[in-house]
């Protein structure tokens, strides 16, 4: 096997190099004879591309994956409006808020301009001195917009008031009372879920920087830390499923290329229990034997790049 020369040596700075010679040595049991006959220069170039590579997942579990030119793809979110409010970013949740409150306040404001336009209520009209308006003080449109203001948030009303004269009134009194109170449930019940959601307490939750292989009770094994990084406590979280997933290119015997090919990587804790106590951070183990994904790249040397 032949060892790597230094970095000097092809004209390039160490500052340049993405990965120290200890991280190279480190790799030699798994790229093998292949991966590690190379020259420096080339490898540092290779390990500078993997690291500019964008990630399919981020490491707080986040997809980087966006799907386009599908037909109809915004019916399909309104159709589940629910869970789009949910997973829609603060700045568009808050400014649809203060939207659907300006719009529905200038909405039945301008419905009950009509209704006074309507009634002859108006100022230009210039109604007699014994008209018995709508709603008192709706003379303009200024005054319609405050009116639809104090009906919908309750403030109470002052000179501006509904009379008994027109039933049009009394009917689109109650509809906006019913309507914006369902859309203030709605927007209100978004908020608090998005809120309470757990995960944000996920994201406390961090992952090591970097994968160690090394062995483990005499075992080759994947090793990664685990750690909460909250003062409040994890209690009953159970690691008797937790598995990470491989995503690699591949290709089949009949020569068709996989782009994303998963597979399950199991781990275990190093505790004895099934519910682990996350006080100080933990390590979780990935034995790489015959059954492991990772075997066949552990031992033939595959290329970083299909990982």
């Amino acid at each position: 096997m032949t060892s790597a020369t230094p970095p000097s040596s092809r004209g390039s700075s160490p500052e340049k190099v993405c990965h120290s010679m200890m991280q190279t040595e480190a790799l030699k049991p798994l790229l093998g004879a292949v991966g590690v006959a190379v020259a420096a220069g080339e490898e540092a170039t290779t390990v500078c591309a993997l690291r500019r590579r964008r990630r399919v997942l981020s490491k707080d579990g986040h997809s980087n994956v966006r799907i386009e030119h599908v037909r109809g793809r915004g019916a399909l979110y309104l159709r589940d409006i629910w869970t789009t409010f949910l997973d829609m970013q603060w700045r568009y949740k808050l400014f649809l808020f203060s939207a659907t409150f300006a719009g529905t306040w200038f909405l039945f404001g301008v419905l009950w301009y009509l209704v006074a336009l309507v009634h002859g209520d108006l100022l230009e009209f210039d109604p007699p001195s014994n008209h018995t308006p709508c709603v008192m003080q709706v003379q303009t449109l200024t005054g319609a917009f405050l009116f639809s203001l104090e009906s919908q948030t309750t403030i109470g009303y002052g000179f501006r008031c509904i009379t008994e004269e027109c039933p049009a009134a009394i009917i689109l009194l109650i509809l906006q009372l019913v309507i914006t109170m369902v859309l203030e449930i709605f927007i209100t019940g978004t908020f608090l879920a998005k809120v309470a959601r757990p995960k944000k307490r996920g994201e406390t939750v961090k992952f090591s920087q970097h994968a160690v292989v090394s062995n483990h009770e005499g075992q080759p094994c994947l090793m990664i830390r685990v750690a909460n990084m909250r003062k409040s406590l994890l209690l009953g979280c159970t690691v008797e499923t937790v598995t990470g997933k491989l995503l690699q290119t591949s290709q089949t015997k009949e020569g068709e290329t996989m782009r994303l090919d998963q597979r399950n990587v199991p781990f275990q804790v190093d505790t004895s229990s099934d519910s682990p106590f996350l006080i100080l951070p933990l390590t979780f183990y990935h034995i790489i034997d015959d059954s492991s994904p990772l075997r066949a790249w552990a031992v033939k040397g595959t290329s970083l790049n299909n990982i």
